[in-house]
C-alpha cells in the first residue's frame, strides 16, 4: 500500500504548484486532479479564454507527463488524431506516425467543431486504451488522460456529441470566470502560461501509477454506501423527467470518483459526502431528458432527486 500521507502531500503541492497559474481556479484543478486519478476523462464545457488548455499543461508538467494538443475543426480527419502510416522511399516500407493520442494527457480543444466520424475515432482510444489503424492495434500509454473542450454559446458548425461519447466522459465541469481579486491579480501581472513549461514534476509515471492502484484496492466502500450508490440510479432509472438513467458505467464512475474523493480528503473509507460533492459533475450529463423537460436545470433536478434518499448514517 502507498504511504496515503505522503501521496496526500504530493497532491496537495501539486495543487499549490498550479494555482498561482490558475487563479481562483482551485476547484476546478481538484476536479481535474480527481478525475485523473479515478482514470477517467473530463469534458469541459466552458466559453474561450478561461484557462482550459492552461489547466491541461499545468497537470501534465507536474506529473511529468508527455501533453498532446488537438484543435478539432470539420475537416479534421481521424488519422489527425491517432496518426498514420507514410511511405518511406529509403526503406521501400510503410512507417507508422503517431498522432496526438499516444501523448499522457490529450486536449481536445472545442471537440464539438470535429465531424462524428472524427469524434468516434476517440471512442475506442478513451475506452479500451488502444487505437486500431489499418487493421493493427496499437496500445495507448498506461496513463492515458483525455481532457475535452466544447463552447456552450457558439452552435454553427458544430455536432452535438452522442450520448455513447458523453457517457465516456467521468466528469463534466466548467472553469468559469475568477474572482475580481484573481481577475485583479492576473491584470497585474499577465499570463504565466509560458513559465507553465518550466514547472518541475511533483511526481513521476510510477507515482501516479501507485496512487491510481491504491485508490482502486485499498479504499473501503461499505454495503451501506453502496446500496446509498444503488438507490441514486435505481432513482434517476425511475424519474419521470428522464428516458434513460445512469448506466451501469456511471455507477462505477459515482464509486470511482467517490474512492478519490475519499483518498483526497485523507480517508481510507467513503462516506456520503463523498458521493454528493461530486454528483453534478458525474451524472447530469450521463442521463437522458425527455424532449418536453429539456430545458431544465440539469443539475437542479438531479438535486432534488438526490435529496430525497436517505442518507446511511
Amino acid at each position: 500500500m502507498v504511504n496515503m500521507e505522503k501521496s496526500y502531500k504530493k497532491i496537495e503541492e501539486i495543487t499549490e504548484s498550479l494555482s498561482k497559474y490558475l487563479q481562483g481556479k482551485d476547484r476546478p484543478l481538484r476536479l481535474a486532479l480527481i478525475c485523473f486519478f479515478s482514470r477517467g476523462h473530463l469534458l469541459i464545457e466552458d466559453l474561450p479564454g478561461t484557462g482550459k488548455t492552461t489547466l491541461a499543461i499545468g497537470i501534465a508538467k507536474t506529473l511529468g507527463l508527455t501533453f498532446g494538443r488537438v484543435q478539432c475543426t470539420s475537416d479534421l480527419l481521424p488519422t489527425d488524431i491517432t496518426g498514420l502510416s507514410i511511405y518511406n522511399k529509403t526503406s521501400g516500407e510503410f512507417e507508422f506516425h503517431p498522432g496526438p493520442i499516444f501523448n499522457n494527457i490529450v486536449l481536445c480543444d472545442e471537440i464539438n467543431r470535429a465531424t462524428p466520424k472524427t469524434q468516434s475515432a476517440l471512442l475506442e482510444a478513451m475506452g479500451e486504451k488502444q487505437v486500431t489503424i489499418e487493421g493493427k492495434t496499437y496500445k495507448l500509454p498506461r496513463l492515458f488522460f483525455v481532457i475535452a473542450t466544447q463552447n456552450p454559446v457558439e452552435q454553427f458548425g458544430t455536432f452535438p456529441l452522442p450520448e455513447s461519447q458523453l457517457d465516456r466522459f467521468m466528469m463534466k465541469i466548467s472553469i468559469g470566470y475568477p474572482s475580481h481579486d484573481a481577475e485583479k491579480e492576473i491584470l497585474k501581472v499577465g499570463s504565466k502560461r509560458e513559465e507553465l513549461y518550466s514547472i518541475e514534476p511533483v511526481m513521476d509515471h510510477e507515482e501516479a501509477i501507485a496512487i491510481q492502484k491504491d485508490i482502486e484496492k485499498n479504499i473501503y466502500v461499505s454495503d451501506k454506501i453502496l446500496n446509498y450508490i444503488l438507490a441514486i440510479i435505481e432513482a434517476t432509472r425511475a424519474n419521470g423527467f428522464l428516458t434513460a438513467g445512469l448506466s451501469t458505467r456511471g455507477a462505477l464512475t459515482i464509486v470511482s470518483t467517490a474512492k478519490t474523493n475519499a483518498y483526497f480528503n485523507g480517508r481510507n473509507f467513503v462516506i456520503p459526502e463523498d458521493i454528493k460533492e461530486l454528483f453534478e459533475y458525474v451524472i447530469p450529463h450521463r442521463v437522458i431528458f425527455k424532449e418536453e423537460y429539456e430545458s431544465l436545470d440539469r443539475k437542479e433536478v438531479i438535486r432534488s432527486l438526490i435529496e430525497k434518499i436517505p442518507t446511511p448514517a
